[in-house]
């Protein structure tokens, strides 16, 4: 029996039936299995569903002040330097207030003079007041052409002798500066203000030396003196500008660059002092005119009323003097800690320049940039939860409490600036700590969910693909809010436990 299977076996009919049914059979298994596709579905569930706007942003105090000095001046005092705190009312600088204190002293000396004046008046005036009177007037006459006369000294010294050291051919029409300065069109305007100022000092020269100089009207001098000072000042201010900056070069050493400084600065305060007398001189003299004046017209109702306004003037004068001495000093306006202190010793600070800042106590908040396609999701009262770098594995919760009306364009980029407080004060938050933040905007209960992945978008909409028997179909949805998860909300087109085709991407 063996022996005739082998025979049959090696029937070469019987071999090519045998091939012939393993091809049939091969095809109809590859045609089969090409035939049946292989889908992965995924369930419409319920639940809720949270949308978030994550944005990065910073913490900066609640409160902040930058401060500076509201005159110019060198500064001479440091009271508190970087991280100190300070309590309200604490001087943290301080400038040079010689002649500020000067100025208040002559101020309160005439308003002593002028409360002098009307007691006289309410008392009667008598031939010896008359004379000294008259002496007053006379002295502060000559004090203001002296103050007339030491002006044009000081302007000619710090015109002739502190800035034509770095002019060439000063004192003519083609005055230029011996180094080059970047600004081509300020020292353009430097020179084009040196050559002005060289016939002024001719004229104002002439003037001074004239022999009947003494017997001139005093306040009509000092008038024009009181212009010649302004032109002068304003060039020494942009000359200060220039020499500020002229970069190092070959020509120019630091070491001559800080003279030129140096002898630009003792200009500029002598000129400022110059100024300063000449007025109160021109003070003094208006102060004893007017008192001769109402000494020859008596102690009429009249004339003490106008006396008790001189008082008021000089009251006045007193007060503005104080306000200007109080403007020497930075004073805190709160408590807090000093983070900025830019002011030091022997400084030139310039009036409103901010050199010190202060963070008060009352804690931190958050500021970040929102996008335009985020911003309409925000709502003033959105809960906010953060995460800080320098704090990993640690969450702060706060919410939103402005949102900019406005938008910030940032090289081409519209953003727009929210704050968000804490909602627990933390000492060890620090200003300009990197804050990553997950703002709720909405959170829906009870609603259809599918996941991203599930969903396709084109450009005829927005869809879900379901089998119905054996055929693939495709079913418009409408979407609503979305997490971070990726899970979104349907709001119609699919049912509850309804199973769609899992895409596994998104068209676009």
């Amino acid at each position: 029996m063996e022996h005739i299977m082998m025979t049959f076996l090696k029937s070469k009919w019987v071999l090519w039936i045998i091939l012939v049914l393993a091809i049939i059979g091969g095809g109809y298994w590859f045609f089969m299995r090409s035939n049946s596709a292989s889908y992965q579905f995924v369930t419409v569930t319920q639940g809720s569903i949270t949308e978030t706007v994550s944005v990065t942003g910073n913490t900066t105090p609640t409160k902040s002040v930058s401060l500076g000095f509201q005159n110019t001046g060198t500064i001479a005092h440091i009271y508190h330097t970087l991280g100190d705190h300070v309590s309200a009312g604490e001087v943290i600088a301080e400038l040079n207030t010689a002649n500020l204190s000067a100025v208040l002293q002559q101020a309160r000396a005439s308003l002593a003079f002028a409360e002098a004046n009307l007691a006289s008046l309410m008392a009667g005036t008598r031939q010896e007041q008359l004379t000294i009177d008259q002496n007053a007037v006379t002295q502060s006459q000559m004090a203001l052409i002296n103050a007339v006369a030491n002006a044009y000294a000081v302007s000619d010294g710090a015109v002739h002798t502190n800035v034509d050291q770095f002019f060439t051919n000063p004192r003519t029409s083609i005055a230029t500066l011996t180094f080059i300065v970047p600004d081509a069109m300020l020292a353009n305007k430097v020179a084009q203000d040196r050559i002005a100022l060289e016939p002024v000092l001719t004229d104002w020269s002439e003037q001074v030396s004239s022999p009947s100089f003494s017997g001139s009207d005093p306040m009509a001098v000092a008038t024009q003196t009181v212009q010649n000072i302004a032109q002068v000042s304003t060039f020494l201010n942009d000359v200060a500008a220039v020499l500020v900056k002229t970069p190092l070069s070959g020509s120019l050493l630091a070491t001559t660059l800080a003279t030129y400084q140096s002898s630009i600065a003792t200009a500029r305060t002598n000129v400022a002092s110059a100024l300063t007398t000449l007025t109160s001189a021109k003070t003094a003299l208006v102060s004893a005119e007017g008192a001769l004046a109402l000494a020859k017209a008596g102690s009429t109702p009249e004339s003490i009323a106008a006396q008790q306004a001189q008082v008021e003037q000089a009251q006045a004068g007193v007060a503005s003097a104080e306000a200007n001495l109080q403007g020497s000093q930075i004073v805190a306006p709160m408590s807090g800690m000093v983070t900025q202190q830019d002011a030091k010793i022997g400084q030139l600070a310039s009036s409103g320049m901010p050199l010190v800042s202060i963070i008060g106590n009352g804690g931190f908040e958050v500021d970040a940039g929102v996008s335009e396609t985020d911003v309409g999701k925000l709502a003033v009262g959105d809960t906010a939860t953060m995460t800080l770098d320098a704090f990993p594995n640690e969450s702060f919760v706060g919410s939103v409490f402005y949102i900019a009306p406005a938008q910030t364009n940032t090289q081409g980029v519209i953003s727009y600036q929210i704050k968000i407080s804490f909602n627990k004060v933390d000492p060890r938050l620090k200003s300009g700590l990197t804050t990553n933040i997950d703002i709720q905007t909405k959170h829906n209960e009870n609603v259809l969910i599918l996941p991203q992945y599930a969903i396709l978008q084109n450009d005829n909409g927005t869809f879900v693909e379901t089998l119905v028997g054996k055929a693939m179909t495709t079913s418009p949805i409408t979407l609503g809010i979305q997490d971070q998860k990726g899970n979104v909300e349907i709001l119609s087109g699919v049912t509850l436990g309804e199973h769609v085709i899992n895409i596994g991407l998104k068209k676009q």
